[in-house]
């Protein structure tokens, strides 16, 4: 019998972990309060999916000095909202507490937005 292999979890390097921790609780993730200076943080989210934040510094520890921060996007996550305007009040919301947007929302040919 062949070994199961299913995703589990995200984890994504975090340069500054209190920004990208805040930034991920406007969207509405149950981020404890509190793990702001840890070099690991992880949440479950309500619809079971597991993300982790590791920090810059315990990834490069982790790597042996070997790991090279990427240069562009290799990823990305989507987040659901119920409308294109639950998505315009989000990127409204994220951008206003100081969160840097590359684009504005669009509509994809794919029908997301």
């Amino acid at each position: 019998m062949a070994n199961k292999v299913l995703p589990d979890m995200v984890g994504m390097v975090a340069k500054n972990m209190a920004k990208t921790l805040a930034f991920y609780r406007l969207l509405g993730l149950p981020v404890p309060e509190g793990q702001e200076g840890e070099p690991y943080v992880e949440v479950i989210t309500e619809n079971g999916y597991r993300l982790s934040w590791n920090s810059l510094a315990m990834v490069k520890e982790i790597d042996g000095g070997e790991w090279v921060e990427p240069q562009g996007s290799r990823m990305g996550l989507a987040f659901k909202c119920e409308s294109p305007a639950g998505v315009d009040e989000t990127f409204r919301r994220l951008t206003e507490a100081g969160h840097p947007a590359r684009k504005e929302p669009w509509d994809a040919f794919w029908g997301q937005r």
